[in-house]
């Protein structure tokens, strides 16, 4: 597969294209990480870390961005230090794709806008930090992320420390099981939630290790359905905050937002800077470890994966 060359909509890095040629394993990566979820410059030192962390685990890191208007899978360093130093970078879900793409915009891709071009590359597995879902209040403002329709109906694989914990889970686990999407627990038989371990709602099924999640995804494929796998890897627990103090701080930022007239697509990037301000700045730091961690993870299926053809 040469660089630039699938359906004429994305640019491969050589890397990811060479990889992808060998079948080695890759991992997709998100980059509104990058543009909206962290500061710069910490956000650079991140996303290198998180692309360092998919290497040193056996894997090919493709972290996936717009850059003036081209989808690009698998960024170098220059578009690394350009993405996270931008001040204009756009927000893109899925839907956002082709008006962006157009007015040849710079944007960071969501979980569910990284998860379809990760799909038209041919990478299988994404690791991101959490995924979007329903909001807490959602019975009236029907915010319902995109991401749980594209875990639906794109059959991305997506390891994350569970749902963000500025959102309502159990509402969030009632639309994935309508959707049909499997939620698996990484050696816990507990959804996570984000910032915490815990949630006191379960999982659907449970894995000790990426070859029993390896032998999952392979039937998974086997049986050819349409969606994605959801696989919720807990937070390491020398970096887990504590779960009533961190709902705290997420209703107090919520009231924030009301109060601002925040909505739609900026209210998680508001929440999360809010609750790490509210936390003097240690959620951002379990953010990044839960990052790591989910990229070490799905490194390591991704190698596995690959092992069995």
């Amino acid at each position: 597969m040469r660089p630039g060359t699938v359906f004429g909509m994305l640019t491969l890095s050589p890397e990811v294209a060479d990889a992808l040629d060998r079948r080695a394993p890759v991992v997709a990566l998100e980059s509104t990480i990058i543009t909206h979820g962290m500061p710069y410059p910490e956000n650079l030192a991140t996303a290198r870390s998180v692309e360092d962390v998919v290497r040193a685990n056996g894997a090919v890191p493709a972290t996936i961005a717009l850059l003036d208007g081209v989808a690009r899978v698998g960024l170098d360093d220059a578009a690394l230090e350009r993405l996270a130093s931008s001040k204009d970078a756009a927000k893109a879900s899925r839907r956002d794709l082709p008006a962006l793409s157009a007015a040849g915009r710079t944007a960071g891709t969501t979980v569910a806008a990284t998860m379809y071009l990760a799909h038209l590359a041919g990478i299988e597995i994404f690791a991101t930090g959490g995924i979007g879902g329903v909001h807490r209040g959602a019975e009236r403002t029907f915010d319902i992320s995109a991401d749980l329709d594209e875990l639906g109906s794109t059959p991305v694989t997506v390891v994350c420390a569970g749902a963000k914990s500025i959102l309502d889970l159990p509402k969030t686990l009632e639309v994935l099981e309508t959707r049909g999407v499997p939620v698996i627990g990484v050696g816990t038989d507990e959804f996570p939630a984000f910032f915490s371990r815990t949630s006191g709602q379960p999982v659907d099924h449970r894995v000790d290790s990426p070859d029993e999640l390896a032998a999952v995804l392979a039937a998974h494929r086997r049986f050819r359905l349409r969606g994605g796998v959801l696989v919720a890897n807990p937070i390491p627990v020398e970096d887990a905050l504590d779960g009533s103090d961190i709902d705290a701080r997420v209703a107090e930022a919520i009231a924030d937002a009301e109060a601002a007239g925040v909505t739609r697509k900026e209210v998680t990037p508001y929440l999360l800077a809010r609750v790490n301000d509210l936390t003097g700045g240690r959620s951002l730091v379990a953010n990044i470890a839960l990052v790591r961690n989910n990229a070490a993870f799905a490194a390591r299926t991704a190698v596995a994966l690959a092992s069995l053809g």
